[in-house]
């Protein structure tokens, strides 16, 4: 399902139309929705994490939601230069919806630090991202 086809589209805040996907900024949230067949690696993704510190700047905690509605391939060797680039992002989660997307966002999950990240739906990905962020919201103002 698509973010503009939930019952978060009404709560989309801002969007931007790239060459790799679309952005769907809220809060303390990005969905991101990557074209179909698109490649993404450290390279090409500058547009994306320029939009990303864009929004939410060098410190305010977020976190990103891949909502796989498309298939499409992430160069898992460039995860920690990803992660690099945000460190303000504080949670990550991949929403699949047909067995290869749940299959590659298991792959993803193998490499990145924090809890599960693969997710059936889009709301079970948005809420625990959004409690994620909450909770490191809460922790950088003691």
């Amino acid at each position: 399902m698509k973010i503009i086809e939930s019952d978060f589209s009404n709560h989309i805040i801002k969007s931007k139309q790239k060459e790799l996907g679309n952005i769907f900024f809220f809060n303390h949230i990005a969905v991101i929705e990557f074209n179909e067949g698109v490649h993404i690696d450290i390279n090409n993704s500058s547009e994306i994490f320029d939009e990303l510190k864009t929004y939410f700047g060098d410190s305010r905690p977020f976190g990103v939601v891949a909502n796989r509605v498309n298939s499409y391939s992430v160069k898992l060797l460039d995860v920690d230069l990803f992660r690099e680039k945000v460190k303000n992002l504080c949670s990550y989660a991949v929403v699949g919806y047909n067995k290869a997307s749940k299959m590659n966002a298991e792959i993803e999950n193998s490499f990145c630090i924090s809890d599960n990240i693969n997710y059936d739906s889009i709301y079970e990905a948005i809420d625990n991202v959004y409690s994620k962020v909450k909770k490191d919201i809460l922790f950088s103002l003691n």
